[in-house]
């Protein structure tokens, strides 16, 4: 009867490492047919934003500017190889996905550069990040492949964060390690 029920686990164990994949598929099909367009997230990757301008803020005007959208790329970024070095599949998993969902959130405020619809935080007061980046660089009339691109790269985020268990070592422990 044991030897039964060993078995039985024996045969699921390879499975465990997807579980999270499984879990984080439906929020990885919202996120991309969603096209960035702003969720709940959004409000705490809007503080990272913001934060981000007063972090950069002492390097300059470029990377002032730059510096909201470093911050939503470098947080996201930091627990994806915290949880990658440890061998946590599942927490690099969600912070994949969560780093995948800034891209797409970026990719909306970088096509925006000359329209400039999006409103914004501080009204009229404030200028556009990405219009005067793009205008600096002498690239905003690419501003919507520039989004293409972040959006792009967000999807590929996703399929990197739904395929980690091929690549995230695999736990030494038996157990289901969804673990943060």
């Amino acid at each position: 009867m044991i030897n039964s029920s060993f078995n039985k686990i024996a045969v699921w164990k390879p499975l465990l490492p997807w579980v999270g994949t499984v879990i984080l598929f439906p929020a990885v099909v919202y996120y991309t047919l969603n096209g960035g367009k702003f969720t709940f997230i959004d409000y705490v990757n809007l503080l990272i934003h913001e934060g981000g301008h007063g972090i950069f803020r002492i390097l300059g005007k470029f990377l002032y500017t730059l510096g909201g959208t470093l911050m939503q790329l470098i947080i996201p970024g930091m627990f994806v190889v915290y949880y990658f070095i440890n061998k946590k599949i599942f927490g690099t998993q969600i912070f994949l996905v969560w780093l995948g969902e800034n891209l797409l959130n970026i990719s909306v405020y970088a096509s925006d550069a000359r329209a400039q619809r999006l409103p914004l935080l501080g009204g009229n007061k404030v200028y556009h990040d990405w219009n005067w980046l793009l205008t600096q660089t002498g690239l905003l009339e690419y501003d919507h492949t520039i989004g293409w691109f972040f959006y792009i790269t967000g999807v590929i985020v996703f399929v990197a964060a739904l395929l980690a268990p091929l690549v995230v070592g695999e736990s030494t422990d038996s157990k289901l390690n969804l673990d943060l």
